[in-house]
């Protein structure tokens, strides 16, 4: 019970730390916002803490179970990269992209959550601040900003 709380807690920061995020492309309004980032990073975490306690569940000399971290996180990253190409379009009048930068975000989220996911707390809540930082910030510096 205490172990699952550990977990449940590891879900919830990611929820936070994503909320962050999504908050930013909210205010930005942009199409995937505050909902999308916090599921998106919630749910990275969760597939990382559901290996964890499956692998501690059924340790190698009980079942033929591995669990794979680099599988984890290649399956997330793939997952999440189709989910981000929702949000890319390209306007057939301007022939303007839009969306990338949301859709870069939606994929730093699951990195994120990952991160969240492994217990590196002081890491993701690190990067959680630099992409707020980039998403924030740095626009004042984008000439392209009027294409997103």
């Amino acid at each position: 019970m205490a172990y699952d709380a550990e977990l449940l807690l590891r879900v919830f920061v990611a929820g936070l730390l994503s909320a962050a995020l999504g908050w930013e492309r909210e205010s930005a309004g942009k199409p995937a916002g505050l909902r999308t980032h916090v599921l998106v990073g919630m749910a990275a975490c969760l597939f990382v803490v559901t290996g964890e306690a499956v692998a501690l569940h059924y340790p190698s000399t009980q079942a033929a179970i591995r669990i794979e971290p680099f599988a984890i996180i290649q399956a997330v990253a793939v997952g999440v990269g189709f989910l981000g190409s929702g949000v890319v379009f390209v306007t057939s009048q301007q022939n303007r992209v839009h969306g990338l930068t949301t859709a870069a975000s939606i994929w730093a989220t699951a990195a994120m959550g990952l991160t969240v996911g492994f217990g590196r707390y002081f890491l993701a809540t690190g990067a959680a601040a630099l992409l707020l930082f980039t998403l924030r910030v740095l626009v004042r510096f984008d000439h392209t900003r009027h294409q997103e």
